[in-house]
């Protein structure tokens, strides 16, 4: 059966794309870190006068998928937004700041969804959101140095490479 030919692209689509990939690849000081949009998409929400926020809206702000909130919301039992009569979640200020936090959690300091919600109890949900304002923490589980990790891995792969060599006489002599 004949393959459907693809109809062509347009130029305009062509640079479009080629200026979209370039502007991603770029490593310009345009760029925001994390931490400083959340910085502040903090502070926009608090200075705003609105008092709950649809999925969609949290969602741009927080650069946090619809899908991913409704997951976390199963998961961590603190984040739980009142629902309106038509059934959509109404997320307060407080759901943001912990939407926020939970993103620093498990994307910038590189906790499991279990050791998130294990430092949130730990820390209680009012220290833990606190936590917003200080720099990120390094999560103890990652404190290995990459200089630690790395002469680890040679000292794994030089030990490998000498058992390699003692096989490879062995084969040797027997042939």
């Amino acid at each position: 059966m004949p393959k459907a030919a693809k109809a062509p692209r347009s130029s305009r689509k062509r640079r479009e794309d080629r200026d979209s990939k370039s502007a991603s690849q770029s490593n310009g000081a345009a760029k925001k870190s994390v931490s400083t949009k959340d910085r502040e998409t903090q502070i926009a929400v608090q200075a705003s006068d609105k008092l709950y926020y649809r999925i969609g809206e949290v969602s741009e702000l927080t650069s946090v998928k619809a899908h991913v909130l409704r997951y976390w919301e199963t998961e961590f039992r603190w984040m739980a937004p009142p629902k309106s009569r038509s059934k959509q979640r109404l997320y307060r200020k407080r759901d943001i700041e912990f939407v926020l936090l939970l993103k620093r959690l498990l994307w910038e300091e590189r906790y499991t969804i279990a050791g998130a919600r294990q430092r949130i109890q730990e820390l209680g949900v009012e220290d833990a959101l606190a936590m917003l304002s200080s720099p990120p923490e390094k999560n103890p589980s990652m404190d290995k140095s990459a200089d630690g990790d790395l002469i680890g891995f040679r000292a794994a792969i030089d030990e490998m490479r000498d058992e390699l060599v003692a096989v490879r006489g062995v084969l040797q002599e027997n042939t």
